[in-house]
């Protein structure tokens, strides 16, 4: 999934982006409010992890303004404030999910990929195309019973693929879903990906390239 993790502890940022790189997300970071209003007026995310005290534009106004625009980005929303009136407060504004600091990494990954389940269409645990069976909780890829270690950005690709469910999936859609900011769109990360993931799963190649549209899982 796509997240922006907003967050004014650099520290506290960067060990939620790695945690959930980790979880073969693809993490933006901003460090204020203004920063975020920036990334969300250009990127598409699944899921956003919104600090609520943020310095120049607060969490409460990036959270309202979000709602507003009729994104379906789901908000998991952090504070160190842990009063209910607290909590009701920011659910009201349009949270999703409330988390009050500290907290444990494993339980805020949980909790984003639950969120992820809700802005997209559903998708069971276990995805399976031909011979080929993805388990997303586990992360692990068989093919004819035969499993296929792949890096995260493989994976991602490969689930990607999964969910057009036949149809062609375009290149800038797998840069914006599994890569981040930081990925040039002219760069041949996805061809080069795409050429790894197809020899890992063997022959007979399994992803066709739709000339001029992308690549697909027929």
């Amino acid at each position: 999934m796509r997240v922006l993790v907003v967050e004014d502890e650099p520290l506290l940022a960067g060990a939620i982006a790695e945690w959930l790189r980790d979880e073969a997300h693809a993490v933006d970071v901003a460090h204020d409010g203004a920063g975020a209003l920036e990334r969300l007026d250009v990127n598409d995310y699944d899921v956003v992890v919104l600090d609520r005290d943020l310095p120049v534009v607060h969490g409460d106004d990036v959270c309202r303004t979000l709602i507003a625009s009729g994104s379906s980005a789901r908000v998991l929303m952090l504070t160190a404030a842990a009063e209910i009136d607290d909590r009701v407060t920011g659910l009201s504004l349009g949270a999703d999910d409330y988390l009050p600091k500290p907290f444990a990494f494993p339980e805020l990954a949980a909790r984003v990929m639950a969120l992820g389940r809700r802005s997209r269409p559903a998708v069971p645990p276990v995805l399976r195309r031909g011979e080929l069976i993805v388990d997303l909780a586990r992360r692990e890829v068989f093919r004819g019973g035969r499993y296929v270690h792949l890096s995260k950005k493989e994976f991602g690709v490969l689930v990607e693929l999964l969910r057009g469910e036949g149809a062609a999936i375009s290149a800038e859609h797998l840069l914006e879903k599994v890569w981040d900011e930081n990925a040039d769109p002219f760069t041949a990360a996805v061809r080069i990906t795409m050429l790894r993931l197809r020899r890992k799963l063997g022959d007979p190649a399994v992803i066709e390239t739709v000339t001029g549209v992308g690549y697909r899982l027929p």
